[in-house]
């Protein structure tokens, strides 16, 4: 199958690789032109505009930072939709508000195309690998015309319901997600006068109940900034967090449901932020309460 790619960043550029190594003929397209520059040299092809890449593919996926972007690549004078796109297929993979997706899926469909949604769970090593979690919303025709792509890209993928569906399922998933950051901070805090090396301790730390699994990819990081060493890899940002937590307390004043948890989240990442920087790693939120003195 021909796919394209709008949105080549981290997440972007590794499912590409993923599917050119699956079989399938890869065009992509991004804002930067430098950051093509990998699957170029995997054997990738590069539309000029988000209207080139809809008309030479068969499925387009996208996967951008927030309504705005997507707004300004589906829609724009030279967007996805500019052209004709008619039995094309578009499967969106950005974690934004359900009714984004909603929203999206219409005008799509008023172009005469198909429309999945699909946020994925996990990050840049499961992208690559093929072992993302698909959360995915879609009429039932045009779910099983996109399970092919998905296959390839996740190791399990949920058919949530309609288009919308997904969104809401990604941001209960992440939930306890943001939680645990924030808890993993104040478990650090408890034992910051013990006389144990930084990565030694979460190191077990991650073997015990109480761990998440992420924690595993994420610890060498913790443990050199507690270290008081630089470390800059970044896979997903502070600010990304803090987008997501108020889109999830937005989904639970919707529901006429409260989440105290996640509101008190919400404020201790907002401290980080004001005291760090919001580009840093989300999980750095646990650096940053783990040194904390009280106030």
């Amino acid at each position: 199958m021909h796919i394209g790619i709008a949105g080549v960043g981290r997440m972007g550029a590794n499912m590409g690789l993923r599917l050119m190594e699956t079989g399938s003929t890869l065009t992509v397209w991004n804002r930067s032109p430098d950051k093509p520059k990998p699957l170029v040299e995997a054997g990738a092809s590069v539309a000029k505009t988000p209207a080139e890449l809809a008309h030479a593919v068969e499925a387009t996926i996208t996967i951008l930072t927030n309504a705005a972007a997507i707004d300004e690549v589906y829609h724009g004078p030279s967007g996805l939709l500019s052209g004709d796109v008619k039995g094309k297929l578009f499967i969106e993979m950005s974690t934004v508000p359900p009714e984004a997706q909603v929203a999206l899926a219409a005008k799509v469909r008023a172009k005469g195309a198909a429309y999945v949604e699909c946020p994925v769970g996990g990050s840049i090593a499961p992208a690559r690998a093929g072992k993302l979690l698909g959360n995915m919303g879609a009429e039932p025709e045009d779910a099983a015309r996109a399970r092919p792509v998905l296959d390839h890209l996740c190791r399990r993928v949920l058919h949530a319901g309609p288009v919308g569906s997904g969104a809401v399922l990604k941001l209960a998933v992440n939930l306890p997600l943001m939680i645990y950051w924030q808890a993993l901070g104040e478990q650090l805090a408890v034992c910051k006068d013990l006389k144990i090396d930084p990565a030694e301790l979460l190191d077990f730390l991650s073997e015990t109940s109480g761990a998440a699994t992420v924690l595993k990819q994420r610890m060498p990081g913790i443990a050199t900034k507690l270290k008081n060493q630089p470390w800059n890899v970044s896979t997903f940002t502070l600010n990304n967090g803090i987008k997501d937590v108020n889109a999830m307390l937005e989904q639970g004043r919707k529901l006429g449901v409260d989440l105290p948890l996640l509101q008190q989240t919400l404020a201790c990442y907002e401290e980080a932020r004001d005291n760090t920087s919001g580009e840093d790693e989300v999980s750095d939120v646990s650096v940053y309460w783990a040194r904390r003195a009280k106030k």
